[in-house]
């Protein structure tokens, strides 16, 4: 039995980059921008007592192992043969596509701690179902086929914070017309700023890309970036917009006030 594990990193960091062009070790269970990687799913399925599943998909290749790095990305071409893996602590596991079966319900794999199917793409919706010992359901994870790009949508933004230097982290997410993530977009958002606030940066979490951290235009990756504001030390309404070419923009008001 192991009580424990070490693991360097937690999180990417930057320095020992390795080779050009990467900025930094992309080796942690958390991205730059604080997001958690497929990885660190991984390791929530050995580690936690609470119950869950995650969902990840790749072509299927040569190397038959199952990958710990899969994203939860559900856009390949029809037909194409897909592996879908799922990190569980589930006694089994129960896939499903467009509210069907797909293969024989799993259990859990105590070789390699991910259960797997290869299986045709097709559109829609897929889904994992995690299962006890006696079949009952005890958690559950879904990802959805995208179109393409179509606005910027705010996931997550504190509403107020501290005028004395107080710190905002907003999530930007690009969604199709639906609404649903698009993982696999890169476009180029700009931010603006209206208010007793300034930008402190804006990471997506991508080793590769060189570009100044501190400016206003980040290219997202898997489709989302975070920003951090810093208030200047007055207090009032803080306007925060996001924009991007050829993508509905979004904004959202923080509000500035003295917490003493």
């Amino acid at each position: 039995y192991i009580f424990g594990q070490f693991l360097w990193t937690g999180i990417d960091f930057l320095g020992e980059a390795g080779s050009w062009p990467s900025r930094g070790s992309s080796v942690g269970l958390l991205d730059l921008s604080g997001f958690v990687k497929p990885r660190g799913y991984f390791r929530q399925s050995l580690w936690s007592d609470k119950p869950m599943a995650y969902l990840g998909t790749y072509p299927l290749m040569q190397n038959n192992t199952p990958s710990m790095d899969a994203l939860s990305n559900w856009n390949y071409d029809a037909n194409q043969t897909i592996r879908v893996v799922c990190y569980t602590n589930a006694a089994k596991a129960r896939l499903e596509l467009n509210g069907k079966q797909v293969g024989a319900i799993q259990d859990y794999n105590h070789q390699t701690g991910i259960i797997h199917w290869d299986i045709p793409y097709q559109a829609g919706k897929l889904e994992i179902i995690g299962l006890d010992k006696d079949n009952k359901e005890i958690a559950r994870y879904a990802i959805q086929s995208s179109k393409q790009p179509d606005a910027l949508a705010i996931c997550y933004a504190e509403k107020a914070i501290d005028s004395n230097k107080g710190l905002a982290q907003i999530i930007v997410q690009v969604v199709d017309e639906n609404g649903v993530p698009v993982l696999l977009s890169d476009n180029e958002v700009t931010c603006h700023i209206a208010g007793p606030a300034k930008l402190l940066g804006l990471e997506a979490g991508n080793m590769a890309d060189m570009t100044d951290y501190t400016d206003n235009k980040q290219r997202v990756l898997h489709g989302r970036f975070i920003a951090y504001i810093q208030t200047s030390g007055k207090e009032g309404e803080i306007k925060v917009q996001f924009s991007s070419p050829w993508l509905k923009s979004t904004e959202t008001i923080i509000q500035a006030a003295n917490s003493d």
